[in-house]
């Protein structure tokens, strides 16, 4: 048979093993968020910079605005948005696995990191690599979310920020990005989910998550199905609950917008 009963009981010695995975799941989606969130910022605000170090180029002899041309092209060249752009497509356009590898093989393969255990089971030296690699991927993804959410709070208010005698950057922090926060809060939630289940990935570096237990398990007792039913039901666990609480604070925070 594709499943048998039997088989389930010889995965029961391995429940702590699971458990353990539960937490590595939920520690790696943490992190990554935070660090996806804190590097989407500035991200975002790159993108949406206005540094043209060449803006003098594009006027001729006369002050002038040139028609067209080279140094048109080199005078409106912005290069933070420039670097913000390479990095969003670059990372989205490569499979998260490649990237994973790089970072660990490539990037923390030159770099010693320490060799300690976190609550006892959970190696830093993989559990870190893990986390930057998927940070830096959901960067990519969440530095178009806010960009969107900031630009979709009123111009007015800038303006409204400015003729109270604001700078740009008391604008930003207490006017445009409280409110953009509430706006793109359900898709930094759903992101949360998605690296739920993106994070199986990390097994292949060797990191504890649930995907690793059920290679554990597999190893040892020479049953594939099973093991990856269990770890589809913790998925599912971890994932239904989550989404459904989601859209119930995103109903909550809705009502107050409606008119």
């Amino acid at each position: 048979m594709f499943i048998q009963a039997e088989n389930f009981a010889k995965i029961v010695p391995y429940t702590q093993l699971f458990g353990q995975g539960i937490l590595v799941t939920v520690l790696l989606s943490v992190f990554t968020v935070l660090i996806g969130f804190c590097i989407a910022l500035v991200l975002a605000l790159m993108r949406m910079s206005n540094v043209c170090p060449f803006r003098s180029l594009g006027l001729d002899k006369d002050g002038h605005m040139r028609e067209g041309g080279f140094l048109l092209l080199l005078s409106r060249f912005n290069p933070l948005s420039f670097l913000a752009t390479a990095y969003v497509e670059i990372l989205r356009s490569t499979p998260v696995l490649v990237q994973i590898f790089i970072i660990y093989y490539g990037v923390f393969g030159m770099v010693k990191l320490p060799g300690f255990e976190m609550f006892g089971f959970i190696k830093f030296s993989r559990f870190f690599p893990g986390v930057i690699a998927l940070g830096m991927n959901s960067g990519a993804y969440l530095c178009e979310i806010i960009r969107a959410g900031i630009q979709s709070i009123d111009g007015g208010q800038t303006e409204a920020a400015r003729s109270l005698g604001l700078s740009q950057v008391q604008n930003l922090r207490y006017i445009i990005l409280p409110q953009a926060l509430k706006n793109i809060l359900p898709a930094i939630a759903n992101e949360f989910v998605v690296i739920i289940k993106e994070s199986a990935i990390t097994y292949t570096i060797g990191v504890q998550d649930i995907m690793s237990a059920v290679n554990a398990v597999k190893g040892a007792t020479f049953v594939i199905v099973e093991p990856l039913l269990v770890a589809t039901a913790i998925y599912f666990c971890l994932c239904f609950p989550t989404s459904k609480l989601i859209a119930y604070f995103e109903r909550r925070m809705s009502r107050g917008d409606k008119r």
